[in-house]
């Protein structure tokens, strides 16, 4: 037999054996029945067909839902199910289990419920698993640290209880592990030292507890580390300085003890530095000037103090400042800086006769309720460094704060044309003033008094729970501050009005002393970050009324506003005292068309 002869030959003895490559029955019954438990047979219909057989419409990548084999000798075998976004509904079936040569399982948004059952242990080939934005609930079982191949571990944006497992430290190949929003609590287990592959971790808006661990500054691949939103304490461990290859660093809302900003000089790689309402204090390390890729630095609701290290600042600088002891009085606006010195008490905020009421349009045009209130046009654009007042200087609005991850994304208003039910005035709700981190409201020009504040809400960015799709599974919770007293801790729209796109007021009362009454709506790191699009998150109100208790008299005509630049202003009202807190905002544009900001408020003392 010649050569071609023979090759002819063992081509067709191999197309005989490919013939007869079938999918284990066990697998073939285990996905039948969850085809069946999920409802998915209009969308994977496999009935009389392998699972396995090449070419089928389910198995390219780009196939949702999509079913991959590996197949050897005459036996194939499931190594890859996704289940991706199609608001699939119930538990996770035991039949999954039976696919024991899976390495990549994708069952992210969709509408899961109830535990993930302790068999998941005897996946030991998976390389990739991800569950994150479902209802899933329980603990976090202890048996993932069984799968000690996995590269990849999502179990972001569920409903976990209880702390994290520490078998989790076994998983030493793991490289990215997304728990964000995802319920648990309890300090951060020790044994997750041994993760040293650690190259991203997503943690935020968790009930953490206890010190952040030192031994994160061991994992010396890091590139992403989230720690925003949690019950964690300062201070910040000097360790994670040993951090070079950083990227992207966001930690937030610590408690208890400072820290300080010196760990970062040697961080030269971070594109993004976020540590907002940290307890920093001391000087702002002048290194930061040379950090060549840095583009976005929040340092806001600090106390930190010295020289802005603007050396290598070139051009489009913009700065406004109140209050701080960061040298940089050079760089006021000065179309802020008259609203300012009325903020501190240097200057009346309206020479007018003082004022006993005034209404806001959040995010929209003038609207006069059916009961004769009238509220002001607030369409006025704001960026993530603004301030703006009414021509008659009766009330001023700032926003702090920019959507780092979607920059392009939403631009502090939002809208809805859906009907807002439970309410006469719907259109009052159809639109709202957002931000990504601090919005603060001021009437100014008050007469001394207690005042009646009525705060408008309707969740016209989320959807209902009650929809059955993972688009309802967001959590939006934010504080709210009045008088420098919080009223409203980790509020949620959603759930307090029994659904989205549902009006909800919420009443108060406050005194004003000193002409100035002061409204705050703080995002302290909690709720989920991306549902249903990034960036979906932070303070959300539609409308505000402020009228004083003892006659309610309605607010003066407005129509023009006086716009100046500046962010964070802190203002808090004890004791008959305004007190502005070190606050600055700086845009920085280092060469085109890279940009920076930078913005510092310190935390307010009531």
């Amino acid at each position: 037999m010649g050569l071609l002869g023979f090759s002819l030959m063992l081509l067709s003895m191999l197309q005989i054996v490919a013939s007869q490559q079938v999918t284990d029955p066990n697998e073939v019954e285990a996905l039948n029945k969850i085809i069946s438990h999920w409802n998915l047979g209009t969308k994977l219909n496999i009935s009389g067909v392998d699972p396995c057989t090449q070419n089928a419409t389910w198995a390219p990548d780009s196939a949702n839902p999509q079913i991959a084999c590996h197949c050897a000798g005459t036996t194939c075998h499931v190594t890859r199910l996704k289940v991706y976004a199609l608001d699939i509904s119930g538990e996770i079936p035991n039949e999954l289990f039976n696919l024991k040569e899976l390495q990549n399982l994708n069952l992210a948004q969709n509408v899961l419920s109830g535990p993930i059952p302790p068999e998941i242990g005897q996946l030991t080939n998976m390389q990739y698993l991800t569950v994150g934005i479902n209802n899933l609930s329980g603990p976090v079982p202890p048996e993932l640290g069984n799968l000690t191949k996995l590269l990849s571990l999502g179990i972001s944006s569920n409903n976990f209880q209880g702390p994290l497992p520490a078998e989790l430290g076994n998983l030493t190949s793991l490289q990215q592990l997304y728990i964000d929003s995802s319920g648990v609590s309890g300090p951060i287990p020790q044994q997750l030292s041994s993760l040293k592959s650690l190259m991203k971790l997503w943690a935020s808006d968790n009930l953490f507890t206890g010190k952040i661990p030192e031994f994160l500054g061991t994992f010396t691949d890091f590139i992403d580390l989230r720690l925003e939103g949690t019950m964690l304490e300062g201070p910040i461990p000097t360790s994670l300085g040993a951090l070079t290859k950083l990227d992207d660093l966001r930690i937030g809302d610590l408690s208890m003890e400072d820290s300080s900003l010196d760990f970062v000089e040697n961080m030269t790689s971070l594109s993004i530095l976020s540590l907002r309402n940290c307890r920093l204090a001391g000087l702002i390390p002048e290194k930061l000037s040379t950090f060549s890729n840095l583009k976005t630095l929040d340092v806001s609701f600090n106390s930190l103090s010295g020289n802005l290290p603007l050396n290598s600042a070139k051009v489009g600088l913009s700065m406004n400042v109140v209050g701080t002891s960061v040298n940089a009085n050079s760089l006021l606006d000065g179309k802020a800086s008259g609203m300012l010195q009325c903020l501190v008490g240097g200057t009346k905020c309206s020479n007018k006769v003082p004022a006993t009421s005034f209404s806001i349009k959040c995010g929209g045009t003038v609207q006069t309720s059916a009961s004769g209130i009238k509220f002001d046009d607030d369409t006025e654009t704001l960026g993530a460094a603004s301030i703006y007042s009414s021509s008659d200087h009766q009330w001023a609005v700032s926003n702090t704060g920019s959507y780092i991850s979607n920059p392009n994304g939403p631009q502090y208003t939002t809208q809805t044309d859906s009907q807002i039910m439970e309410t006469l005035e719907s259109e009052l709700y159809k639109s709202a003033r957002i931000s990504p981190s601090s919005l603060r409201y001021y009437g100014l020009g008050l007469m001394n008094g207690k005042y009646n504040v009525e705060l408008h809400f309707a969740e016209i960015q989320m959807d209902d729970n009650s929809s059955h799709s993972w688009k309802g599974l967001g959590r939006r919770l934010f504080d709210v501050y009045i008088q420098g007293e919080r009223v409203l801790q980790d509020f949620n729209i959603k759930n307090e009005a029994g659904g989205s796109k549902r009006a909800l007021v919420r009443t108060f009362e406050a005194n004003v002393t000193n002409t100035v009454m002061d409204i705050h709506f703080f995002w302290a790191g909690r709720g989920t970050c991306c549902i249903p699009y990034q960036s979906t998150y932070g303070p959300l109100v539609s409308a505000i009324h402020v009228s004083q208790a003892s006659n309610g008299i309605s607010s003066s005509k407005r129509d023009k506003k006086r716009v100046g630049r500046i962010v964070g202003v802190a203002v808090g009202c004890a004791a008959g005292l305004v007190i502005i807190s070190s606050v600055f905002y700086l845009w920085w544009t280092k060469e085109k068309p890279t940009h920076m900001r930078v913005h510092t408020d310190a935390p307010r003392k009531v």
